[in-house]
């Protein structure tokens, strides 16, 4: 009863057809996270995009300004010199064929993947797995590298992959209700702000159509998206 209540309070805090200036919506974002647990803040960006033609997919990864709040599980393919380097940089489990081996039996306890190229024969026997959980390393993203370093540092670091779905939107987490404002519209803007900039060639007519906050347990708010870029 007390978790119904505290939603249906949530819910009339806002109206449900209003534009909300970004700060506003933040605003009410954090005051209405009232769950035992820090709520992810989540953004969902309605793209005037269709992802089944290659010239208007968006994918790609970028590092927050004041990272997601949440600590990734990495999980790197390479050997010798390069799993060394990919351990020292934080890496969580580091492994060739014996990594291929649990990922096989199931064990895909990561939340992103990294290989070096040379791994990429073996990784690719994997893509029924790896694929669907959006973890196959990927050179376009920076995940099949020789600087593994440089990658798990960065997956560490507070990196959020974004990616357009089937009907052309795109979700991320932004950070924690925890958070304090200021970072929030900092991350906010940032991650809106990779995703204009990454618009695809084919792409007509209006690009970024719709973009909606929430957090985990929270209604959504539709974002004014002049009051995004005006920051």
């Amino acid at each position: 009863m007390a978790k119904n209540k505290r939603i249906a309070a949530a819910y009339a805090s806002i109206e449900r057809n209003k534009l909300y200036a970004l700060k506003d919506a933040v605003a009410l974002i954090r005051g209405n996270a009232k769950a035992k647990f820090d709520e992810t803040v989540e953004i969902a960006i309605n793209l005037g995009v269709d992802p089944r033609y290659a010239d208007q997919m968006v994918r790609g990864l970028m590092s927050l300004p004041h990272g997601t709040g949440k600590t990734l599980r990495v999980a790197v393919f390479a050997r010798g010199e390069r799993a060394e380097e990919a351990k020292a940089a934080g890496a969580d489990i580091v492994g060739d064929e014996d990594l291929a081996e649990k990922v096989l039996a199931g064990q895909v306890d990561f939340d992103r993947c990294i290989a070096t190229p040379d791994m990429m024969a073996l990784v690719g026997r994997l893509g029924k797995i790896l694929g669907p959980r959006g973890l196959m390393p990927n050179p376009k993203l920076g995940t099949v590298t020789m600087d593994v370093k440089s990658a798990v540092t960065a997956a560490k670091s507070g990196q959020v992959e974004y990616r357009a779905e089937k009907g052309g939107v795109i979700h991320a987490g932004v950070g924690k209700a925890s958070f304090s404002a200021e970072n929030l519209l900092e991350n906010i803007r940032a991650f809106v702000d990779t995703v204009q900039k990454a618009r695809p060639t084919g792409v007509k007519g209006t690009y970024m159509k719709k973009i909606y906050l929430s957090s985990t347990m929270g209604p959504g708010i539709e974002v004014d998206i002049a009051s995004v870029n005006a920051g």
